[in-house]
Parts: structure tokens; C-alpha cells; sequence
């Protein structure tokens, strides 16, 4: 995968949280917001990205794994391992990931056309969550994707898949709580970077043809973990 001016973008990446605050305050008018992005029928290859850590522990394995659009067969998976090196603050937990999530993007062999993000967009205290800010860095289009709401209230959505209502956010919309399953709880789609959150939602729902949550998200959890355990077990038994 190309990712041409990304490292200069980044680097160096901050160490204390003024400075990554400074980083959202610079990036976050770099968000496109407007989209409307890629309809599902016009993505390809989506990307599926989640982070696992070692319990307590600052180790973590970083998971990147494109799925084909329509079959959700896997096209391609990329997993780097290492210690985060950013302090866990609220509000700037994606300063721990990004380094992980981005060299395992360059290490694709393949672009995808949407990012899934394991986590918030819009729906964050700053307007600028992990998707927003993986979204600028890459220039890919973004979305995030929560099990559970960051910020923010929300009216419980209708029973049947694919009712949703507004995430709001001090007076904002900011997402959306989306029934993905038949009586089953939401998740909480927001906007990333690049598509709008009518499409975000309707991409969420096209990548969950069985389960709550995205086969993305699910393809790129087991990857991770699988990464993580399999490093802990060769340290035990060297």
C-alpha cells in the first residue's frame, strides 16, 4: 500500500498529552465531513482494524484485514506487534494505536477502499476519534464503529435491524446509535473522514449479515488476539 507523506505527517509524534492535543486541534479541520464517499455498492476491498493489548500490559499486536465487499472472504492481513508508546489518557487513546495500525497498513500489499475502525469519529469530546484521525492521516475513507457510545445520548432505536437513532453530543449530531440485529443492542456508527453518516450506516449494515457487530471488526479482532497470544506463547516456552 502506498502511504506517501503519512510518516512526515506523523513524526514526531507526540509523547505528552498538550502536545496531542495540539495534533487534534492542527488535524481535526482536515476532516471531511460532507463525503457523501464510496456507496457499499462501490467498495471492493474493506478494512477491518482493531488493536489487542497484553493485560496489564502496554503490549499490543495491531490488526489491519481487508475483506472482499460483497463475499467477506479475506484478501489480505497485516499484524504488527509492539509496546504502545503513548501514555492512556481519555480523549487521545488513539495516540497509543495509530503508530501500530499505520505500519500495519504499509505493510498491505493492497489499498483498501473504506476503513472500519474499531472505535469513534465524530463521536469524540473533540470531534476527532480514531477513524477521523486514521482517515486524514491516510486520506482513505473512514468510519468508526463502537460497541459502546464515548460520548454523548441517545433515544433507544426500534427493534428491527437496521433502526437507528441520533447520537448527540452537546447540542450535535454526532452519530448514530444503528440496530444491526433483530432486538440485539446497537452499535455506534460516526462519520470517520470522507463518507457521510447516511452511507457510514449503510455500509455497517452491509458488513453484518449475521452478527451485531461488522465482519470487519470481527475479522480483525480474532487476528489480533490470535497475534497476541501467539507472541506470549513462544516467550513462555523460550
Amino acid at each position: 500500500m502506498s502511504t506517501s507523506g503519512v510518516s512526515s505527517a506523523i513524526e514526531p509524534w507526540p509523547r505528552t498529552a498538550v502536545e496531542a492535543l495540539a495534533v487534534q486541534d492542527r488535524l481535526r479541520g482536515l476532516v471531511d465531513v460532507v463525503g457523501p464517499g464510496p456507496a457499499p455498492a462501490e467498495v471492493r476491498r474493506v478494512a477491518g482494524l482493531d488493536v489487542a493489548y497484553a493485560e496489564d500490559s502496554d503490549e499490543l499486536a495491531a490488526a489491519v484485514v481487508v475483506l472482499d465487499a460483497r463475499t467477506h472472504a479475506v484478501l489480505a492481513r497485516s499484524v504488527v506487534s509492539g509496546v504502545a508508546g503513548f501514555p492512556y489518557v481519555p480523549g487521545l487513546f488513539a495516540f497509543r494505536e495509530i503508530p501500530a495500525l499505520l505500519a500495519a497498513l504499509e505493510r498491505l500489499d493492497v489499498v483498501p477502499d473504506l476503513l472500519v475502525c474499531d472505535g469513534q469519529g465524530l463521536a469524540h469530546p473533540r470531534r476527532f476519534g480514531l477513524a477521523c484521525h486514521l482517515g486524514v492521516l491516510t486520506g482513505l475513507p473512514a468510519i468508526g464503529v463502537g460497541k459502546t457510545p464515548f460520548v454523548g445520548t441517545y433515544e433507544a432505536p426500534g427493534e428491527t435491524r437496521g433502526a437507528g437513532t441520533d447520537l448527540v453530543h452537546e447540542g450535535d449530531v454526532v452519530g448514530r446509535a444503528l440496530r444491526t440485529r433483530d432486538g440485539v443492542k446497537p452499535v455506534f456508527v460516526s462519520i470517520g473522514h470522507g463518507v457521510d453518516l447516511d452511507t457510514a450506516c449503510a455500509h455497517v449494515l452491509a458488513l453484518t449479515p449475521r452478527y451485531r457487530l461488522p465482519e470487519t471488526t470481527r475479522a480483525a479482532d480474532q487476528a489480533c488476539r490470535q497475534a497476541l497470544k501467539a507472541r506470549q506463547e513462544e516467550r513462555a516456552a523460550e
